[in-house]
């Protein structure tokens, strides 16, 4: 079987908030009537990305579309996770004719397009391209250079970390497999900071690779999808700190689902979430909550210290509102000071 007669997948990796599943969403939006089905996958056993893209009212992108994989991330569970799933979606009666596969914030992408060499799913599928979100402001700000503060709280939690920095071991592992690079939230900044973060990240590839530069995940799908990069069989140039699932874990990172009751307004939640942000370690803060006396269930997100909220859709009948946040960090971050936070 030649790469024309195998169904095409695009892996979108990124660190967390870059903004990954908003370029998904905007591919599904703007596909020309191709049929997709995206695989998405969660650090944390709350689904929230899958059940945002699931909801979110475009045709072609529903719950039959979407397959949700949380829990960990989707290069640790290959074989337990990933394979089985994209089979279901091979097997069906139509399948896709084109898969978007978006990872966990954390996952490392090379063992994953490693997968796509086992003989369950080789002659089936092959990788089009490996899609790199980078969030612009994090880069400009120095995210992922070395944070003394936030080591110090990780290596007073383990004293047997062996490496610098783990958020910049992860962002460097997704651009040393990129087939292409989006430049995510180019809006937020000006001329010198995009130029700064342009060069930074062509320093961490390995070869020449297309860089775009994108607001609100806004690519055309022409550009995302199509690439033909056959990654699977080009794993000579993407090196990685990591090269299989068996030689890496994600101690350096953990996470917690927090209940959280209704806000007064979205003004005084993202104010608790923007100082639950505070708590040194915290890296993401995501989830779904009610607000008194409104009908619409209210979506909070926070990267770094950015939060940013808005409505996505009536409660429904009966629906359980009780709020719940995810909040993903550097391991050992003070649990107890972000739910005090959260509390108000």
């Amino acid at each position: 079987m030649t790469i024309l007669n195998k169904i095409p997948c695009t892996i979108v990796t990124g660190f967390l908030g870059a903004g990954k599943t908003t370029l998904v969403r905007h591919a599904i939006e703007h596909n020309d009537g191709r049929r997709l089905a995206i695989i998405v996958n969660e650090f944390g056993d709350v689904g929230f990305d899958g059940s945002l893209l699931a909801e979110c009212g475009i045709p072609g992108c529903d719950a039959d579309a979407v397959v949700e994989l949380p829990n960990g991330c989707i290069c640790c569970t290959v074989a337990d996770d990933f394979v089985p799933a994209l089979n279901k979606l091979l097997d069906r009666p139509e399948p896709p004719e084109h898969i978007l596969i978006e990872t966990s914030g954390l996952a490392l992408p090379k063992p994953l397009v490693q997968a796509f060499n086992w003989p369950a799913i080789r002659s089936r599928v092959t990788v089009d391209g490996v899609v790199a979100v980078v969030d612009g402001p994090a880069v400009a700000s120095g995210a992922f250079a070395d944070d003394p503060e936030a080591m110090a709280a990780q290596a007073a939690a383990d004293a047997s970390v062996d490496h610098e920095n783990p958020l910049e071991e992860v962002f460097e592992d997704q651009l040393l497999c990129a087939d292409l690079v989006v430049m995510n939230k180019s809006d937020l900044l000006d001329e010198a900071e995009r130029a700064r973060v342009r060069a930074e990240v062509e320093a961490h590839l390995p070869r020449a690779v297309k860089l775009v530069e994108t607001a609100h995940g806004a690519l055309d799908p022409r550009v995302l999808l199509g690439l033909n990069a056959a990654a699977e069989d080009d794993l000579a140039s993407r090196p990685s700190h990591h090269e299989t699932e068996e030689d890496h874990d994600h101690d350096d990172f953990e996470s917690v689902a927090l209940p959280v009751k209704a806000a007064g307004s979205p003004e005084d939640l993202a104010a608790r979430v923007a100082k639950a942000a505070e708590v040194a370690g915290v890296l993401r803060i995501k989830g779904f909550c009610a607000v008194a006396d409104k009908p619409m269930r209210l979506v909070v997100q926070g990267v770094g210290r950015r939060v940013a909220h808005h409505y996505d859709r009536p409660w429904r009948p009966g629906e359980h509102r009780d709020g719940t946040l995810v909040v993903i960090g550097l391991t050992g971050f003070d649990k107890d000071a972000v739910a005090a936070a959260l509390k108000g």
